[in-house]
């Protein structure tokens, strides 16, 4: 039930990122969006994709200071 939970919570996310990279041309929100919405189907452990979940969330705006 808990990585239902966090599939579904980076799904949205993701979701959000894909829009917002979609519009402004940021391309890493972008990638990063679709990363969100597609790696919950691959990783079953709750603590795992909660873990990978938020490091994939906070790429983009490391990425964006840094480059």
């Amino acid at each position: 039930m808990g990585s239902i939970l966090v599939g579904l919570f980076m799904g949205i996310i993701g979701l959000g990122y894909f829009v917002y990279g979609k519009k402004s041309t940021e391309f890493s929100f972008l990638i990063f969006g679709v990363v969100l919405m597609i790696y919950p189907y691959l990783v079953r452990d709750t603590v795992l994709s909660l873990v990978l979940g938020i490091i994939f969330a906070i790429c983009p705006f490391i990425i964006k200071r840094f480059f």
